[in-house]
């Protein structure tokens, strides 16, 4: 084999050095200082929280970081955090423990201890100005992430709480549980309290970083609006990508937000798989339109107790929903690496306790070095596209109480729009009402799905984008009986020269549709308009309930919109650079296998196996790199591993490259070369041989596979031939 031993060569490897060291592309979050255990070898540490831990200021985690090469940013909580010297009054010689949220029984809601989810009264965001974002920025950091603005619809009964409603509504606090009209008016004055809170801080940040010659940039980790709304919290979300101090977020999506239980077909069961690929898409389609950077969460476990293989089986169905979305290549690849490699957690079917298995580490730490080098791509994946579904951010003010006997168990009204489609390997897309103004928004959507049971249109001009969107040729599926106890709330749809009963009413006039209370079929100006009088949780409530708005979907894509014939199926399949990404979905009809035949790299097993053919069974996943699409094949590289390599150097008769990873995990790389190499050299930061390499080579391939203990210090490996 003749190698590459040319200044391109030599330049490509500066090139690639350069771009690994100067990326900003993966990140994790901690709370601890550095230690080998936990040595991620992602691009950015995000230092969480300016409180001390043990013996450490923050300043010296930071410091702590910053001398193992990594770049480091801030985060906290704008919700809650340990800020005691806040609540138990060091900061102004005041106790504010009492602007906790407060449910109907007067009891704090609590994130830990003296940690109350928080009222974000005046006092408080002067603190997380002068206290909390001004140390920070003289330490340096100029990247800065506010996470889960979150207020609890249960709560919303302190005082202080009543002052802040009799200032934004200019009369008295109204309890929340006594009418509808009152949860949505309490809902709405929630998110404004966040929504000023973040405007403040990030302000601030900006204003205060220029002081000191920095340019300040202030990110969101938040959970989906999915997520937030099934989980019955209230959260500013999208509206704050209007904002000039907000740079972007994080979607923070993982296994403990994409377990909660969705009905389908008349069964309540957990679809992580199909949440998070909701969840995710719900937060592409509230930033995409706005160009705000957006950072992609996964997690290997999660905040609740469960076994190893639970945790491994849920990661990779989350895992494999995040890279099904080719438009996003940025990634938190994971929160607290102290809980995930030094807390011990179940073995299955026994309650002995274990730090986390090799064989998990190791897969893990390839799939998040994968992430290192995910390109984006303008692939898409497999199916029909041009289907959209509307959401917004009032989903979450009438989710808590119940008025009227009116239910939406497990958000039943937003899944029976999606998961129906979903199950049938359609990649449905949300579309939030906030961003119609954004040319963007619709600009691909073919079809567009909404309801008025379980949200309500911010301002009038959400309709009149829809009703314009319409006329130029949009198909709409109007779904609902418009009879939930929130229809009639206090807003502008009733209000001033406003006389309507729903909002749709006004939708409707726009459109110039006199709407009945039966199903019904309207040609409007180039496009057309269904209306199907059932509340969409009846899709999925019951059991083959979705037949009726499956077979309206079918004629509004192939009759109405000409978009093509809508294809059904059990799969979702996208390649992405040399990676096949594929998830095979159960509770479908077809039952069968999805088969790839081509030689690849079985990512999700901790071996490395380079396997001919993968069968992906119903209800699973899978993500390979598939070696007939490597671009240079003639270039020795490293195409998998459970370490980040640096360092690669090639001539014509070697390759060597140093790898990382954190203390007591167990390393697989599986490289290609031309033959198998004549010497093999695995060495420790000291220079000393490792004991124990394993060795294999796959002449199929022309890959070899090595596994030796990893380090954080650097493992160098020298192939020559």
């Amino acid at each position: 084999m003749k190698f590459r031993n040319s200044l391109p060569a030599l330049l490509f490897f500066t090139f690639s050095l350069l771009t690994a060291e100067s990326q900003e592309k993966t990140a994790f979050q901690t709370a601890h200082q550095w230690i080998p255990e936990i040595d991620v070898r992602s691009d950015i540490a995000i230092v969480y929280g300016v409180s001390e831990r043990g013996r450490m200021s923050f300043e010296d985690r930071v410091r702590s970081w910053r001398e193992r090469g990594y770049k480091t940013h801030f985060m906290t909580g704008i919700a809650w955090g340990q800020y005691d010297d806040y609540f138990l009054g060091k900061w102004d010689g005041k106790n504010h423990l009492g602007e906790g949220q407060q449910t109907i029984k007067g009891d704090t809601i609590w994130h830990g201890k003296n940690i109350p989810y928080v009222v974000p009264v005046a006092s408080f965001i002067e603190y997380m100005k002068k206290g909390v974002i001004k140390r920070v920025i003289d330490a340096g950091i100029s990247s800065i992430y506010l996470e889960e603005p979150e207020f609890w619809a249960r709560a919303g009964y302190s005082e202080v709480f009543k002052k802040e409603w009799q200032t934004y509504y200019g009369f008295p606090w109204r309890p929340q549980d006594a009418s509808p009209e009152n949860t949505y008016l309490s809902g709405k004055l929630k998110y404004h309290l966040y929504y000023n809170a973040i405007d403040q801080v990030s302000a601030y940040a900006k204003a205060y970083g220029k002081t000191k010659g920095m340019e300040v940039k202030v990110y969101i980790p938040t959970h989906s609006l999915v997520n937030y709304s099934s989980w019955k919290i209230v959260s500013p979300e999208a509206s704050l990508a209007s904002l000039p101090g907000i740079d972007g977020y994080i979607a923070q999506v993982w296994t403990g937000t994409s377990r909660e239980p969705t009905f389908f077909n008349g069964q309540r069961k957990e679809r992580v798989f199909e949440n998070a690929f909701l969840e995710y898409g719900s937060m592409v389609s509230m930033t995409a339109p706005t160009g705000r950077k957006l950072f992609f969460l996964t997690d290997p476990i999660e905040d609740w107790p469960r076994d190893w293989t639970d945790y491994k089986r849920n990661y990779e169905a989350t895992f494999t929903a995040e890279l099904l979305y080719p438009m996003v290549a940025d990634y938190e690849v994971m929160p607290w690496p102290e809980r995930i490699y030094t807390r011990p957690y179940k073995l299955a079917n026994s309650d002995e306790k274990v730090l986390i298995p090799k064989y998990y580490s190791t897969q893990m730490q390839v799939m998040v070095n994968a992430l290192n080098n995910m390109p984006l791509s303008s692939n898409k994946v497999t199916g029909s596209h041009g289907i959209g579904v509307l959401m917004g951010n009032s989903l979450m003010f009438q989710r808590f109480p119940e008025h009227n006997s009116y239910e939406d168990p497990q958000f039943s009204n937003f899944y029976g729009q999606t998961l129906p489609l979903v199950k049938r390997g359609v990649p449905v897309e949300t579309v939030h009402m906030e961003n119609l103004s954004y040319p963007a928004t619709l600009k691909d959507i073919k079809v567009l799905v909404m309801s008025y049971s379980n949200m309500k249109p911010v301002s009038p001009d959400v309709h009149r984008h829809i009703a314009d969107w319409v006329k130029k040729g949009g198909v709409l599926i109007y779904c609902g009986r418009d009879d939930d106890p929130y229809q009639s709330v206090m807003e502008w749809w009733n209000t001033g020269s406003n006389k309507f009963s729903a909002p749709s009413q006004h939708l409707f006039e726009l459109l110039g549709i006199k709407a009945s209370d039966k199903n019904q079929e309207t040609a409007v100006g180039k496009g057309k308009v269904y209306i199907i009088r059932t509340d969409p949780k009846a899709f999925v409530l019951n059991a083959d309930g979705d037949a009726e708005y499956i077979s309206t979907i079918k004629q509004a894509y192939q009759v109405a919109a000409k978009a093509g014939a809508l294809q059904f199926k059990n799969n979702f399949y996208l390649q992405r650079g040399p990676y096949d990404i594929i998830s095979v979905m159960d509770e479908n009809a077809d039952a069968q296998p999805y088969t790839v035949n081509a030689p690849a790299i079985d990512l999700f097993d901790p071996e490395l196996p380079v396997v001919s053919k993968k069968e992906v069974l119903p209800g699973t996943q899978a993500f390979l790199y598939n070696i007939s699409r490597i671009k240079n094949r003639k270039q020795p590289q490293v195409l998998a591993s459970a370490c980040r390599v640096y360092d690669e150097k090639s001539t014509a008769a070697s390759y060597s490259f140093v790898c990382k990873s954190p203390l007591n995990t167990v390393n697989r790389i599986r490289i290609l070369l031309s033959a198998a190499p004549k010497k093999v050299n695995v060495a420790n930061d000291k220079g000393a041989a490792l004991p124990d390499v394993k060795q294999e080579w796959d002449a199929a391939s022309n890959t070899l596979l090595l596994g030796f203990d990893n380090s954080p210090e650097g493992i160098r490996v020298n192939l020559s031939w």
